[in-house]
């Protein structure tokens, strides 16, 4: 890898978009890569983007703030390299880890920033939301996400941009790549960072966390209904059939109650079986949804030397 491409989206940031590209520069040069920064300037009120032109960046200006997604979606539009690292202007994600990344991203199809380090500065009013966001997300990918959120992570552009149509706008795109990557069964791989305290104000609010709930519903209702449908099929189920119970202990006929929560699962779970079979189908007719680990050598049962082997179809 001799190039690579890091977008900042920045908004009010000039504090520390300076120091934080500059950062950039020195420890990526330092490891013989090429790159080329671009900040997104969101609308910045403020020095933002005059600080990061200064600095050496390429600085690309929405009119008016549009959102930290969108200005993620601006940036690797307009990137001109295979692979892509995001990262905050603020000054939380620490640039070191940024070529041991991209050295992953050899085997993975994204790389995300693992915030469970030894200095990890996250504000306590946002921890308990943050488990219990990241406890559904396990459960509704059927794998474990040792950061749901993080905004430092490294891919290839031609894997995220097929997900445009359905990355939102606001904060909550990573979420959502990172939810529609494990579902299409991309390998998403995890490094262990420090996060820093941020330099300047923080955009995200508590209730923000109520946003990220539904987000994770409608982005797994995208891949995999029967992992929303299921539960409530599981509990109507259960109600009607322990009311069943109860009214033919007592009387021979079942209660309008117990027919309706039984009636309620079967309709559920059509529904559902429905929703799976279009995302399924969905699925099939995309020709990027595939497992897109590279394999580097064919594992040979002698003793002969392992032979390249070709790249995979996600790689292409």
């Amino acid at each position: 890898m001799k190039t690579v491409s890091v977008i900042i989206p920045a908004f009010n940031e000039e504090g520390a978009v300076g120091s934080v590209i500059k950062e950039l520069q020195e420890i990526i040069r330092k490891n013989g890569i090429e790159p080329e920064i671009i900040v997104v300037d969101d609308g910045s009120k403020d020095e933002t983007a005059k600080r990061a032109a200064i600095a050496g960046a390429r600085v690309l200006r929405h009119r008016s703030n549009r959102g930290y997604g969108a200005s993620l979606k601006t940036g690797i539009a307009a990137a001109t390299h295979e692979y892509i690292v995001i990262t905050d202007a603020d000054g939380t994600y620490p640039a070191r880890y940024i070529p041991e990344m991209l050295a992953k991203l050899e085997h993975a199809d994204m790389v995300v920033g693992a915030r469970v380090g030894s200095t990890v500065k996250i504000p306590l009013i946002r921890r308990p939301a943050k488990m219990v966001l990241n406890l559904v997300a396990n459960y509704m990918t059927g794998t474990k996400i040792s950061d749901l959120n993080s905004g430092l992570r490294a891919f290839r552009r031609d894997i995220v941009m097929q997900y445009f149509p359905i990355l939102p706008d606001q904060f909550s795109w990573t979420t959502t790549i990172t939810l529609a990557m494990l579902c299409d069964k991309y390998a998403v791989s995890y490094l262990t960072i420090d996060y820093l305290p941020r330099k300047g104000k923080s955009k995200i609010v508590p209730w923000d966390a109520g946003s990220f709930f539904i987000l994770i519903l409608r982005t797994v209702m995208l891949f995999r209904p029967l992992r929303v449908f299921f539960p409530i099929v599981l509990i109507a189920l259960i109600a009607g059939l322990t009311k069943m119970a109860i009214d033919l202990r007592h009387q021979p006929n079942i209660s309008a109650s117990a027919q309706l929560a039984l009636m309620s699962a079967l309709l559920i779970l059509l529904i559902g079986m429905l929703g799976d079979a279009i995302a399924t189908r969905l699925g099939r007719l995309n020709p990027n949804a595939v497992i897109g680990v590279k394999t580097d050598y064919l594992v040979s049962t002698s003793d002969e030397e392992p032979v390249q082997g070709e790249r995979s179809a996600g790689d292409r």
